[in-house]
């Protein structure tokens, strides 16, 4: 059961080209949001669909994989593990962001 503490599954569509960035230790880093898609039927029977946008960091191999296979509106499944990470914007507040960290990736559709 300790594999499940911190486990994330998504299947979603990227909204951009992929952020990659080689580190000077050698490290490559893949950055890129999907989106996921919920539809529901509102309270007067209309149909909804709301759209989540999730950020995604990929290291290794799987940022390698990412840079020379996806592209923007491609339809991946990915899984990782949820991280919050913190730091001080140029004006001295502090931010934060959540994202996934990947290290399983499916590329689907065409």
């Amino acid at each position: 059961m300790n594999t499940l503490r911190n486990k994330v599954q998504l299947i979603g569509n990227l909204g951009n080209d992929p952020e990659i960035i080689n580190l000077e230790s050698g490290k490559t880093l893949a950055k890129f949001s999907i989106a996921t898609n919920e539809s529901y039927k509102d309270a007067s029977g209309q149909k909804q669909t709301k759209t989540d946008w999730h950020n995604i960091v990929a290291w290794g191999k799987t940022a390698q994989i990412v840079e020379k296979y996806v592209t923007k509106g491609k339809e991946v499944a990915i899984e990782g593990k949820l991280t919050t990470r913190s730091w001080e914007d140029k004006d001295g507040i502090k931010r934060y962001m959540t994202e996934v960290v990947c290290n399983e990736l499916l590329m689907l559709g065409k």
